[in-house]
Parts: structure tokens; C-alpha cells; sequence
């Protein structure tokens, strides 16, 4: 980085960028957090599932994020270990409406903290809890424990519950996500 950007990062004109791995199983609500998180002018009006994965971009308050949005589609969560060693985040999408894929979900999470490209770096994982407009959906806590989220002593995470639809619970991930990536970029 030359003195100019590192002077225009310092002042507050130029945003620091991020790439972050947006996973979770199929029909979660990936595409329509990252969709509710771009610009209203950016925001598509139709939601489609997304097959391999998307690339989109949205600003927080201090970073410029460039998002992969994986499919969760089990014949291509394959292809999310290709994208673990450029993430310096991921967010990680919980359908809290669909009690029995909660399972399955804690096997694709438990997978992705021992990939070598994972396990040994201290990156943030954001947890939305998603759906929380269902009827008897999972609270965060409840999501929380059958994820067993409090055996993740090496890695900062949080969840949130959201919901997709409304944007409830989207700024507070996103502002603790900053947070921890601003504090490791330092």
C-alpha cells in the first residue's frame, strides 16, 4: 500500500477491503443477508438459489466487503474449502426454523474448522441465526447450542438472530464482524 492510500485509509477516505466466505446449508438465507446487506439501489428483487457461488460487495462503517456467497447445495460445499485460505472472515448462515438440518449444519461447520486452512487461524466467524420470523423457530441460544458453539475456544464468533426479510439482527453481525476484522488488520 503506497503513502497515499495509507494516508486516505488513516483520514477515513478510503475503506480498508475484506474478503469473507458467506457458507451454510441450502436454502439458510445466504443470498438474502448478503442481497439485504448491499445498497438499496444494488438489492436484486428476486431471490434464486445460487448455484457454486456468487461474488458481492457491500460497505460497512470502516471496511469495503467482498463477499463469496457459496451455494449450500451438498453437491457443491465442496467447492467451499477452495475459498478458506483468502477469507479473512466467514459468516455462517443457520436455517432456525429447519430443526432437523441443524444436524447436518454442525457436520459441514465441524468440517470446516478442521480444514487445515482453517483450523489454525484465528478468524472471526459470524453465526446468523436466520428465520427467526418462523413459527417455532430455534432461538440464537437454542441454535448456539445444538452447534455447540461454546467448544470454539480458538476463534472469536458471535450469532445473531436474524431475519433475512425485515434486515432484523443484519447491522449487529455485520458491526461485530468489523470490529473483529479491524482488530486483526491493525
Amino acid at each position: 500500500m503506497g503513502l497515499f492510500d495509507r494516508l486516505a485509509t488513516w483520514l477515513g477516505l478510503k475503506k480498508k477491503s475484506t474478503s469473507v466466505l458467506c457458507v451454510g446449508l441450502d436454502n439458510s438465507g445466504k443470498t438474502t443477508i448478503i442481497n439485504r446487506l448491499k445498497p438499496e439501489k444494488a438489492q436484486a428483487t428476486d431471490i434464486v438459489p445460487t448455484i457454486g457461488f456468487t461474488v458481492e460487495k457491500f460497505d460497512s462503517q470502516n471496511l469495503a466487503f467482498t463477499v463469496f456467497d457459496m451455494s449450500g447445495q451438498g453437491r457443491y460445499r465442496n467447492l467451499w474449502e477452495h475459498y478458506y485460505k483468502d477469507a479473512q472472515a466467514i459468516i455462517f448462515v443457520i436455517d432456525s426454523s429447519d430443526r432437523f438440518r441443524v444436524v447436518v449444519a454442525k457436520d459441514e461447520f465441524d468440517l470446516l474448522l478442521n480444514h487445515p486452512q482453517v483450523k489454525d487461524r484465528k478468524m472471526p466467524i459470524l453465526f446468523f441465526a436466520n428465520k427467526m420470523d418462523c413459527k417455532d423457530a430455534l432461538s440464537a441460544v437454542k441454535c448456539s447450542q445444538l452447534m455447540a458453539l461454546d467448544q470454539v475456544r480458538d476463534k472469536p464468533w458471535h450469532i445473531c438472530a436474524s431475519n433475512a426479510l425485515t434486515g432484523e439482527g443484519l447491522d449487529e453481525g455485520v458491526a461485530w464482524l468489523s470490529d473483529q476484522i479491524c482488530s486483526f488488520v491493525k
